[in-house]
């Protein structure tokens, strides 16, 4: 948790920390240092960034981080001071050339611990706070050294930004659990018996000094000027270093409740959910907040509450996740080095067999493996590192906002409730799926072939993959679906499968419970096959196969086809005069001659029926209706060739025609608004055509079998709808016949 408690700037314990726009902290006396004034006038700079409070005294040299954010805060007062406009200007920072050369020019930036890169501070030159009326404004911004967004102040400077009170708290209590436990900490250096308490701890040396061995044996100088003393650590049992939180209390009971920002004497009483601060009855009178959503402090204290530790159960569920993998990758490792040995030994046996012959290959033989072995295990150990590195992450927040929950300070709370409740979810995307699986497995992808003939033994190498055959593909259900009369299957190989794969092959049955016949093979994982009876139940399966040969089935996968056809006109195969619209189910022509389109659908068992609407009818035309080959010829009246079965009809009278004989002539036609309906019924293998739900003459034809698609054939006197879907009506339902 000592991180999340570590100002990024200075790199020491916050001080008086102040919550960013950007929901970070930062110290205050590190905020004057880093805030950045860019003038407006080419002559002066005025004062700005007012602080809250007195400034921290300098530091002395050698005093560790923070120093010079201590030393820029006294700068800061001094050179107030000396501005000569009393209290108003005191805590202000103004920054200035070295040289005053008139173009506010700064001077070279310096290095946090942290890395954080920030402008040390200059007193001001004199006369500087008693800028020129002509002069004009200057604008002052503070860059977060976290996410390095940049923030204006305003009039107020520093006093702007909100103190996080619940921040300097568990600050406060961390430190004195801290300092108890270096109370039991003891000096490493001491001769006496028994050994001081340690004082300081030099994180470079490692070493626990106490005072008197401190000064003796590492002075702040020479060679130990830039080491860094801190405190001792805290042990595990010490006070804050992992407690009951026991400082709560205290802080809840003694500690003075917190007064608004702009109204000193007022409580924290509401939530502005807008500006997402705790507010006081005064700033709702003033109406800042007037149109603002204003809800009961207590009650958002308790909802933001929930919501982190809700946040914090789906945080600590991957923690222990990850506590598992770690583990797995740790019995990975000892599989890995058993494993290698294992084939070491057999590869050593068989190099011996043939030791003549072997000799110098067997070294580089041994050398692969060695480096496999190594490639492993640099992989399972960076996985490691890299999962103990994001546990320990996780882990220390959680400890963090478990220290946060216990604060019985609502306002303090919601402070920074949404910073951290936005942190922790994006803490648990951190493990994404697949991020807590190992990369590599324990088996060796290595075999050494030794039965070829002595003269091949100086181009014997390892054989990159095991000869085994793949393994069971496994069926991705969410993937598979049907529609009309196609299906799609999706299927993947099982994670950690190491067996290569060439090719997959599907198979499907005949849809009547037959038996399964080859559909697909390819490479492919998704597959769909078109053309498949409607209403029936189809069994699909899939396996894999590579040099080695073909491995097992997978899991059967049951699909059912529609029962009735959804299909439009087909423009792909159309004649071009043809024109389609009203998504491709209104068909015109923009011929006088007779035109073929056909449907999108092919039916080879089953009972189907669909209807055509006429749209326009005009100079008595004769269009077509029926049903046809996918190689129909489009350009003339549908059934004209041998290739169709149609009737054509005018306004008085139709006729069935195939291979242009004309049959069957039955009195009654069609005019605009009618309404021609196709039974196309494949278990008794005959064609009935309908005007106006009337049947039309006899079946028209019989003893048809194959593959039909709905056609179609008209000028462009005639304009006709599709409509599919349709059950067969009960005035001409079929009785229906077992599927053959």
């Amino acid at each position: 948790m000592e991180e999340e408690l570590k100002c990024p700037v200075c790199g020491s314990l916050f001080r008086e920390p102040i919550i960013l726009p950007c929901s970070h902290n930062v110290c205050l006396p590190c905020a004057r240092t880093i805030a950045v004034q860019t003038p407006e006038s080419e002559q002066h700079l005025p004062p700005l960034l007012h602080s809250r409070g007195p400034a921290p005294p300098a530091a002395a040299p050698g005093a560790g981080p923070g120093a010079a954010a201590g030393s820029a805060a006294c700068l800061d007062s001094e050179s107030a001071a000396g501005g000569g406009s009393g209290g108003d200007h005191a805590d202000k920072l103004s920054l200035h050339s070295e040289t005053d050369s008139g173009y506010g020019s700064y001077t070279p930036s310096l290095k946090s611990p942290n890395g954080v890169r920030v402008l040390p501070l200059v007193p001001a030159p004199p006369g500087a706070a008693a800028a020129p009326r002509g002069a004009g404004p200057a604008s002052s911004s503070l860059t977060c050294p976290q996410c390095h967004r940049s923030a204006s102040l305003d009039q107020r400077g520093l006093r702007g930004f909100q103190r996080n009170r619940l921040l300097e708290a568990i600050v406060q209590r961390y430190q004195q659990g801290r300092a108890a436990a270096a109370a039991a900490a003891k000096c490493q250096l001491c001769d006496r018996s028994p050994p001081e308490p340690a004082a300081v701890l030099c994180e470079q040396c490692e070493v626990l000094y106490c005072a008197a061995c401190q000064l003796r044996c590492h002075p702040a100088r020479g060679p130990f000027a830039k080491h860094r003393l801190a405190p001792p650590p805290a042990h595990p049992g010490a006070p804050g270093g992992g407690g009951d939180g026991g400082g709560g209390k205290g802080a809840g009971g003694g500690r003075k409740l917190p007064t608004c920002a702009e109204h000193d004497l007022e409580n924290y009483s509401m939530y502005c959910v807008s500006c997402r601060s705790p507010v006081c009855y005064q700033c709702l009178e003033e109406g800042k907040h007037n149109k603002h959503d204003v809800k009961a402090l207590g009650a958002m204290w308790k909802q933001h509450k929930a919501q982190l530790s809700q946040a914090l159960n789906g945080v600590s569920d991957k923690a222990k996740e990850a506590k598992e993998f770690l583990v797995q990758l740790k019995n990975l490792l000892q599989q890995i080095q058993e494993n290698g040995l294992d084939y070491e030994a057999c590869l050593v046996a068989q190099c011996d067999a043939l030791v003549d012959a072997l000799t110098r290959q067997k070294a580089k033989l041994l050398t692969k493996v060695t480096k496999e072995r190594e490639h492993k295990l640099k992989v399972v150990w960076d996985q490691i590192n890299h999962c103990t590195l994001k546990l320990r992450q996780s882990t220390g927040l959680m400890e963090y906002c478990l220290e946060v929950i216990k604060e019985n300070d609502p306002s303090g709370f919601l402070q920074i409730s949404d910073a951290l409740i936005k942190r922790v979810q994006v803490s648990q995307e951190q493990w994404v799926k697949g991020a807590l699986e190992p990369k590599v497995s324990a088996e060796f992808d290595l075999t050494l072939d030794s039965e070829p003939l002595l003269q091949s033994i100086h181009q014997l190498d390892f054989i990159q993959m095991k000869c085994r055959v793949p393994p069971v593909p496994l069926l991705q259900l969410e993937k598979c679906c049907t529609r009309n009369n196609s299906v799609t299957l999706a299927w993947r190989m099982p994670p950690l499968s190491h067996n290569p794969v060439e090719g997959y092959i599907l198979e499907l049955d005949d849809g009547d419970g037959g038996q399964f016949r080859e559909v697909y093979v390819g490479k492919e994982t998704l597959c769909t096959i078109d053309g498949l009876h409607f209403n029936s139940t189809y069994n699909a399966r899939v396996k894999a196969f590579n040099s080695s040969g073909v491995g097992p089935y997978s899991k059967t996968v049951i699909l059912q086809t529609s029962d009735v056809a959804w299909f439009t006109f087909d423009p792909s195969s159309a004649h071009r005069d043809i024109v389609l619209s009203n998504d491709n189910q209104t068909a015109t022509c923009n011929s006088y001659d007779d035109r073929v389109v056909l449907g999108t659908a092919a039916f080879s068992k089953g009972v189907h029926y669909w209807e055509l609407h006429v749209d326009r009818y005009d100079n008595h035309p004769d269009p077509a209706f029926g049903i046809a080959r996918i190689n129909v010829v489009k350009d003339m009246m549908l059934g004209k060739d041998d290739k169709a079965w149609a009737m054509y009809v005018d306004n008085n009278r139709s006729w069935f025609m195939h291979c242009n004989s004309h049959t069957n002539r039955t009195e009654g036609g069609v005019s605009k608004g009618a309404t021609v309906g196709v039974l196309l019924d494949l278990n008794k293998h005959n064609l009935t055509f309908y005007i106006n739900g009337q049947q039309q003459g006899p079946p028209a034809f019989e003893n048809i079998e194959g593959v039909f698609m709905p056609a179609l054939s008209l000028n462009r006197n005639v304009q006709v709808t599709l409509h599919t879907g349709l059950e067969v009506p009960q005035s001409v339902k079929q009785p229906k016949l077992p599927n053959n």
